[in-house]
């Protein structure tokens, strides 16, 4: 009896997952002929051509996108027998790469201090940090990340939450600005111009419906798609940023942060799995590390 190739399990997953031979290449770390070898060998052994060209893209054939949940659920098991026992769990001979999906201020502020906890107790862990375009479930659903970190938005029922710290929004200017070392009110707030941070060109905000109830309205000078770049910014103009107080966790020696003359809600900052994760020892460990850090960074430095 000739037994399939169980190696190509894996490689169908990503394949059907990304709908592109290059990311697949990219996801796995393999070269794009590499990918395209497989795929030939996928097609050969399912007898379906699985994606196929439509204009500029590969859209999936009916029969691959009837596969497509089994062979993840497949792959998903697959990797769970494979993986050690708890019994068997030993942290520091863990050879993993951990996905973790957030936006850039929590990398600047806990990214560092994560990355060394984890080298401490597994030197062969790897923590890969990924962007932020959206808050959705899909892809822990999907299995291209183990993590998620931040606000939760639309996340479904099934998806675990933790809450790892609160977080509040906080003013910052250069140090020599007009509105550093003094008692700010909301009328000097607005008296400059702001720099903002939007992903989705979303301006208005809960500090917005603040001013708005007291007669007031800030300008918008310039739109940033991350908070490193609305500091540059505010470091060397008399823009105003509004940043996570958390963000400030890592330093702004050049910079003056205050608190807002109005009052904003609270921020509740989250990390987010996929229940097929939930008793995975070594994802249990990746989950207290992450907690273990924040807390600890956020104790330490006093901000939120």
């Amino acid at each position: 009896m000739n037994e399939p190739d169980l190696n190509l399990l894996i490689a169908l997953d990503v394949l059907l997952a990304e709908e592109s031979v290059a990311g697949a290449a990219r996801r796995l770390g393999l070269s794009a002929s590499a990918m395209s070898r497989t795929l030939s060998r996928l097609r050969a052994t399912t007898g379906d051509p699985l994606l196929v060209r439509a204009g500029r893209i590969m859209v999936l054939t009916p029969y691959a996108q009837e596969i497509r949940q089994r062979a993840q659920n497949a792959s998903f098991e697959a990797r769970a027998l494979l993986r050690p026992s708890s019994a068997d769990f030993n942290i520091a001979r863990l050879e993993r790469t951990f996905l973790i999906r957030s936006n850039d201020g929590f990398v600047v502020a806990f990214g560092a201090a994560m990355i060394a906890a984890a080298a401490s107790a597994a030197p062969d862990v790897c923590l890969r940090f990924m962007p932020k375009p959206e808050k959705t479930s899909s892809a822990l659903r999907e299995g291209r990340v183990d993590l998620e970190i931040g606000v939760p938005g639309d996340m479904g029922p099934e998806i675990r939450l933790q809450t790892l710290f609160r977080d509040r929004f906080m003013g910052v200017v250069r140090k020599d600005h007009p509105l550093a070392l003094r008692q700010i009110s909301a009328e000097d707030y607005v008296s400059f111009g702001h720099v903002v941070v939007s992903r989705r060109n979303n301006t208005y905000g809960p500090v917005d419906d603040a001013l708005a109830e007291v007669g007031l309205k800030r300008k918008i000078a310039a739109v940033v798609p991350g908070f490193s770049a609305a500091l540059a910014i505010a470091q060397h103009s008399d823009l105003v940023a509004l940043i996570p107080a958390s963000f400030l966790i890592a330093g702004s020696d050049p910079l003056y942060a205050f608190e807002l003359p109005v009052k904003t809600r609270e921020i509740t900052i989250s990390q987010m799995w996929h229940p097929r994760s939930e008793v995975d020892p070594a994802h249990r460990w990746l989950r207290q590390l992450a907690l273990s850090v924040c807390r600890e960074r956020v104790k330490n430095a006093g901000y939120c």
